[in-house]
């Protein structure tokens, strides 16, 4: 059995009423794992720093992210009041944005599109990308410990190019208004 410090558990266990019992048993190990495995973490990364790459029901932690009945906003929401409860108690609470490509490519990729990347691009020159497009929402904290503010992600949502969703039949969606897309609530 999976056994934490107290401090760690109670900030986990506001989570908790996201997920059934038996996802809860799954989201534990994957939270913990992602805060304690090196480098990328994904599903094998954090199951193997927890031990549990021989496990019988391995598949089954895959499953929680795409199978699962659970509510990313919901969670999101959650995540947005511990990170303000622990960061900012009091004052202002200030958000930032910040959008993403994701390069990937594929058939089966349908959020795709093509993008002027701005990292790589100049006045002259522009740079288009081929990828998903994310937006980040954070909180904007300064951390005791450290000597400048730092961004808190507590939401991510996919924002889908035009061309896509004009062949959805629905209607664009700027960056600035990701939660008019339907499938971004969940």
């Amino acid at each position: 059995m999976l056994s934490l410090p107290i401090a760690f558990r109670s900030a986990l266990g506001v989570f908790a009423p996201v997920f059934s019992r038996p996802v809860w048993q799954h989201v534990k190990v994957l939270l913990t794992g992602a805060v304690l495995a090196p480098g990328q973490r994904t599903v094998t990364a954090i199951l193997r720093i927890m031990g549990r790459s021989a496990a019988p029901d391995f598949q089954t932690s895959h499953r929680v992210l795409n199978r699962a009945v659970w509510s990313p906003l919901t969670a999101s929401r959650l995540l947005l009041r511990l990170l303000v409860a622990v960061f900012i108690p009091r004052g202002v609470v200030i958000f930032g944005l910040d959008d993403t490509i994701e390069r990937r490519r594929g058939e089966q990729i349908t959020a795709k599109g093509i993008y002027r990347d701005l990292v790589r691009s100049s006045r002259a020159h522009v740079v288009k990308a081929s990828g998903l497009r994310w937006l980040a929402c954070m909180v904007l904290a300064p951390l005791a410990w450290a000597d400048r503010v730092w961004a808190l992600p507590f939401l991510t949502v996919l924002c889908p190019s035009g061309v896509r969703l004009a062949l959805d039949s629905r209607e664009d969606v700027s960056l600035s208004r990701p939660s008019a897309h339907p499938r971004s609530h969940q």
